[in-house]
């Protein structure tokens, strides 16, 4: 799904071109991203956002000419990544191979993306007032075609009779919980921070307890 980010301009002709601009902007992106995600939206300002990414403030706004319009790009961004990786579910793939594959790549999102995933929790918990233009009648269809994928999987008998909505939740929820939460992992389990292996062992986990609640037998090779 694509949101449309307020203040962000949409004409090209006034930028920089190719891979300068490109650069340019995942410079800013990522250095929004660690801000917004440590001092939330009102605690950071363009000026700071500027020097975590080593650029003159007047960068910034050559590219997003507010603060809004860079918070919501940042999450767009990330949004979009989740978004088109549940899109590649379809009703004619075997459930247990699907499912397996979207529950390694949203742990792997958490692994690599962790502060992006926190700024959306926290945008969420706050309210999702910067999201109301994503979360739109088009989403609720897109969501709506998603359960759909799962509802034919139960009706050819591929898989238990489970609530569709509520296993959507249950993949979103648990795998991004490894992002959100991993402080309180790190001081539960006593370690310093979650390793590689440490996310291959919940990634496995959570598709063993994940399939088998739905009637389905885990890939020996998930």
């Amino acid at each position: 799904m694509t949101s449309l980010v307020p203040a962000h301009s949409p004409s090209p002709s006034a930028k920089p071109a190719g891979r300068i601009r490109q650069k340019n902007e995942e410079l800013i992106l990522a250095a929004a991203e660690e801000e917004f995600a440590r001092h939330g939206f009102k605690g950071t300002s363009m000026n700071t956002i500027a020097l975590r990414a080593g650029l003159p403030k007047a960068n910034l706004h050559y590219y997003f000419s507010n603060k809004l319009g860079l918070y919501i790009a940042v999450l767009s961004n990330h949004l979009e990544l989740w978004d088109s990786t549940f899109n590649a579910l379809t009703a004619e793939d075997d459930p247990a191979e699907a499912l397996a594959r979207y529950i390694r790549a949203k742990m792997e999102f958490s692994r690599r993306y962790p502060l992006a995933s926190k700024l959306f929790a926290m945008e969420i918990i706050s309210g999702g007032s910067c999201l109301e233009a994503h979360f739109d009648q088009d989403y609720r269809a897109w969501f709506k075609g998603r359960a759909g994928v799962f509802e034919a999987w139960i009706a050819a008998g591929k898989m238990d009779p489970v609530d569709p909505v509520n296993l959507i939740f249950l993949l979103w929820g648990s795998t991004q919980h490894y992002a959100d939460f991993n402080t309180q992992i790190c001081r539960v389990t006593g370690r310093k921070r979650l390793t590689r292996d440490d996310f291959e062992a919940a990634t496995q986990n959570l598709i063993q307890i994940i399939l088998k609640g739905c009637g389905l037998t885990p890939p020996t090779a998930a």
